[in-house]
Formats: C-alpha cells, sequence, structure tokens
C-alpha cells in the first residue's frame, strides 16, 4: 500500500516499521502517539491530493497534523497526513496580509510582521501553528481588542474528501470560508492560507506575578475590575500550582502563584493608566509589565516552547458575580489539592463577541470569559477528568452554551444549533464519505 502511494507523492511516505516514521508522527503533546497505518509527509498541496484519493479508494480514514498542539485522541488507523513541511510565510505588507502554508508557525508570521509594525492577532503560543488554530476560532492576547483570530481568515486552498482543491473565498466558495472561520475539523485539509493582519504602532504587555497568599485578593480584585474594563485591553489570571519535581527550578518547586497577563495596543502613558488598578490590587512579586516589542508577543503567556505531555479541558462563561471568584478560589485557590499545574481564567468579549460582517462559524462569541484546567504531569493524568469535572462542574451556574474547540481539550466542543447545522451541511458537501477524523 505505501509503496504505490511513494511512488505519486514527493514527501516521506512511511509505515511503523520505516526508520522515521516515530519522528514523522510526533507532535508538541507527546502524552498523545499516533500509530496509523501510514504517514505521509506532505510538501504540496499536490501529495495532499494524492495521499486523500489513495485513502479514499480504499476507504480508510485520514487525520491532519500540523505541529501536533491540540491532540488529545490518538491515531490508530487510516491515513495521517502531517504538514509541517509546507511552512511557507509570504507577506504582503500593503494589504496588509500573510499568506502561510498550513506547516506555518505563528513566531514565523510574528517575526516577518514585526519590522512593518504589523501583527498577526495570533494566540498566547508561537510555536502553535496557524492554521490549525484558526480552524478552531482562536482567542489570543489581543482577543477584546481584535476580535477572534479566524475573523482575519480571507482565503484558503483546500483538498476535500473527494481529492479535489478548491478555493475557499468571497469569490470562491464563500460558504466553505464561513466554516473554516471556527468550524475546526471535517472541512477538508487546508493547504494554504491568507490572514489579515493588523497595524499595531505600540504594544504594552506582559505580566503581574503574586504570591500564593495574595491570589484570593488578586482573583476577587481583577474579576471586578473586568467588568468596566476597556476593551482594548485583554487580561486573564492563571492560578499556576507548580510539583515538587526536579525538572523545575528549586524557587518554583511545590509553590503556587499567580502570573496576570495584560496586553493594551497602545502606547505607555495609556498603559500604565489602564493598568495600574492591577498593579494595585496586592504586592507584585514579579513586574513584567511593560512597552513590549511586537517580536517578543510570546512573553505575556510565555507558555512552553519545546514538545511536552499535556492534558486540558476548559469551559466558557457568561457575565459574572462575586461567586464565581468565590468558587474559583475554593476549587483551585491556596490550600486546595488538584492534579492541574494551571488554572486560568481569561477575560474575552469586547471585538470578540462581534462577528464579521459575512458571518463565521465561530463558536463562543457569547462568552465573557473561559477557564482553562492544563496538566503536564502525565503519572496525574489518569484523574484528571473526573476532577476537571469537579472544578467546572463549580462554575455550572456561570456557563454559557457554547465551547470553543481551542478552549474543549477532552471535553466536546459546542455550537449553537443553527451554526452546528449548518456546519454538518458543509462537512457532508466536503467530506461526503466521512473520511475526515478529528484528533482534538
Amino acid at each position: 500500500m505505501s509503496t504505490e502511494l511513494a511512488a505519486r507523492v514527493a514527501g516521506p511516505v512511511l509505515t511503523a516499521t520505516d526508520p522515521g516514521f516515530a519522528e514523522e508522527v510526533a507532535g508538541f503533546n507527546i502524552a498523545v502517539s499516533h500509530t496509523p497505518d501510514v504517514v505521509v509527509g506532505a510538501t504540496s498541496t499536490q501529495d495532499v491530493v494524492e495521499a486523500v484519493r489513495h485513502a479514499r479508494a480504499r476507504g480508510l480514514p485520514v487525520t491532519v497534523q500540523g505541529t501536533g498542539h491540540g491532540a488529545h485522541l490518538p491515531v490508530t488507523s487510516g491515513v495521517l497526513i502531517t504538514t509541517a513541511r509546507l511552512d511557507q510565510v509570504e507577506l504582503d505588507p500593503v494589504s496588509p496580509a500573510v499568506t502561510v502554508g498550513a506547516g506555518a508557525r505563528w513566531a514565523q508570521v510574528i517575526d516577518a510582521a514585526a519590522p512593518y509594525g504589523l501583527a498577526p492577532i495570533s494566540g498566547s503560543s508561537p510555536t502553535v501553528g496557524v492554521v490549525g488554530y484558526l480552524l478552531g476560532g482562536g482567542l489570543g492576547p489581543l482577543a477584546r481588542s481584535h476580535g477572534f483570530s479566524s475573523d482575519r481568515l480571507e482565503a484558503a486552498t483546500v483538498v476535500t474528501g473527494t481529492g479535489e482543491v478548491v478555493e475557499a473565498s468571497a469569490d470562491g466558495d464563500a460558504e466553505l470560508l464561513w466554516a473554516l472561520r471556527g468550524g475546526k475539523h471535517g472541512l477538508g485539509i487546508v493547504t494554504r492560507a491568507r490572514v489579515r493582519l493588523a497595524q499595531v504602532p505600540a504594544l504594552y504587555a506582559g505580566n503581574l506575578g503574586f504570591t500564593e497568599e495574595h491570589i484570593p485578593a488578586v482573583v476577587r480584585g481583577w474579576l471586578d475590575w473586568t467588568r468596566q474594563a476597556d476593551d482594548a485591553v485583554t487580561t486573564s489570571a492563571v492560578i499556576m500550582n507548580f510539583p515538587d519535581i526536579e525538572v523545575l527550578p528549586p524557587h518554583l518547586r511545590g509553590q503556587r502563584l499567580l502570573s496576570l497577563h495584560f496586553a493594551y495596543p497602545g502606547g505607555t502613558d495609556d498603559g500604565e493608566r489602564l493598568a495600574a488598578p492591577l498593579r494595585a490590587l496586592a504586592p507584585v512579586a514579579v513586574d513584567a509589565l511593560g512597552p513590549l516589542a511586537l517580536a517578543d508577543v510570546a512573553a505575556i503567556h510565555a507558555d512552553p516552547t519545546d514538545p511536552g505531555p499535556s492534558w486540558m479541558q476548559g469551559a466558557m462563561l457568561g457575565a459574572v458575580d462575586d461567586g464565581l471568584a468565590e468558587a474559583w478560589i475554593a476549587q483551585v485557590g491556596p490550600g486546595t489539592a488538584h492534579p492541574f499545574v494551571g488554572a486560568e481564567l481569561r477575560h474575552v468579549g469586547g471585538a470578540a463577541a462581534n462577528d464579521v460582517v459575512e458571518g463565521s462559524a465561530v463558536t463562543g462569541r457569547s462568552a465573557q470569559y473561559t477557564a482553562t484546567l492544563v496538566g503536564l504531569v502525565p503519572p496525574l493524568f489518569p484523574v484528571m477528568p473526573a476532577a476537571a469535572q469537579g472544578v467546572l462542574g463549580a462554575l455550572a451556574p456561570w456557563a454559557v452554551d457554547e465551547l470553543n474547540p481551542n478552549f474543549a481539550g477532552a471535553a466536546e466542543a459546542v455550537w449553537p444549533d443553527p451554526t452546528a447545522e449548518r456546519l454538518a451541511a458543509v462537512r457532508r458537501r466536503v467530506d461526503p464519505d466521512g473520511l475526515f477524523v478529528p484528533v482534538h
């Protein structure tokens, strides 16, 4: 099977007994191990076409992996198509926009755009793939000022479940473009995408760190502050519960800290004014908030840059009151026992609540906050589903009936019924045989 396919594609075609197979199927989340019947390392749109046609002719399922950040389910059969080699980045500073291959990462786009005073509305991690992130919507450090990242998706080249190449755009397949803006899976394989960039002449951003004894005051004060926060400011508060393990620096082992992330696309004077109430919430142990170069946007959240094991699950919340702060503190605050390294509340809404004029399939616009639990210690992974159910269950009074796939993790994404029905129709058209299998 693999020999016949290898003759038709330029990239590697490997089975489990071939050298390089393990490296080809590996993703950023090393807790998930893939064992497909065959993996195809695509080097072009035509490679993807051939792999899809090969799989369809044999009734094999097809999965796709860019960077593997969002993998939660192992691929155990069929054809896995990896897109890491499709990492082209073509900047158009006049439009301004960028065209990327399916394997490009946000760091490449950030570095290319920054010298022009431009920025992608990217995620918190620079190592995440552009395309996979956009397909889920994307709520990054500038979500409140600039909206969902997928709102800026202008066009995409897509290989369908029948092996055809179509262009999703306002002038092409507009309905498919609507679906790709947040519909996530089952919509074909995107090999190229054009994304509009933002003019960001200045950025005041970073984070404030607080020690454990101040966590309750900071959570209460920050949540109260968010109710009147400027729409241009995006913030989040993550309680870090560091395990007592040797891989961590000694000063972090066994510690519980709160990191308050802040991003404002504007100048220092306004940034300091907007951040002043947050600095006053409690004594600041670490102040890494100030003017930030666009190329250094990853410093806001300081997400891991090296592959490792991870587990996550999230929820989306609507309007909050004082009860949410107390529920969150009771679940993940000082003195609590749980298996998660990170427990984050992220303030969204603002521009993210407004759909683009032509519409999109994004779910989560009704949310004002996201709640995310992250685990990094594999021996604790088995207890995390039940623990997450307890923590997120305590937030049920504030939950909305939407869940964005980029924040769902181990849970199922939830779209509003009309959106879900429209997405299902697009999926049936693009993938009539149900060839594409999600791994998220």
